[in-house]
């Protein structure tokens, strides 16, 4: 019984993925650190306390970028990512990382008040949703990504 033709190409989808979020993770724990003047907690919060939410939203942070690129891979994603449909990827990783962002900031701002912006955050109009995660969203995962290919790139130029 035939099997059909298979092409067989290298899967640096998984390095790629790996690459991203190996970047990815540290400097969302960076960029918890420094936004945190921007929420009342890095005024008002115990050590414990400020510790704790650094942690726990890298933790986070990492989930929904985790999630945020698996689905842009099952949505837009080529067979031969990252070498292909690189900038699709990228661009829905970013949508869905500012979507997800703009409804949990709401759902944690306003509804749950789980966390508080501090004066100095910017707020967007209409959105409500402070300037800081949005930039996050926007910023940090391109970069990552970037790195990642380019670094799959380098190693493949190897001898």
């Amino acid at each position: 019984m035939p099997t059909g033709h298979v092409t067989r190409h290298p899967a640096n989808w998984l390095p790629a993925m790996r690459g991203t979020m190996i970047r990815l993770v540290p400097a969302m724990f960076a960029w918890e650190i420094l936004q945190l003047p921007l929420y009342t907690l890095g005024r008002d919060g115990t050590a414990w306390e400020i510790a704790f939410a650094i942690l726990h939203c890298t933790a986070g942070d990492a989930l929904i970028a985790l999630a945020a690129l698996s689905w842009a891979l099952v949505i837009v994603g080529a067979p031969k990512w990252p070498e292909r449909a690189f900038g699709r990827v990228l661009a829905a990783t970013v949508v869905i990382g500012l979507a997800y962002t703009v409804y949990s900031e709401w759902l944690n701002v306003e509804i749950r008040r789980s966390w508080a912006y501090a004066g100095a955050m910017p707020v967007l109009p209409i959105l409500g949703t402070g300037a800081g995660p949005l930039l996050q969203w926007a910023v940090l995962p391109p970069l990552a990504l970037a790195g990642a290919r380019r670094a799959l790139r380098e190693q493949a130029a190897k001898p």
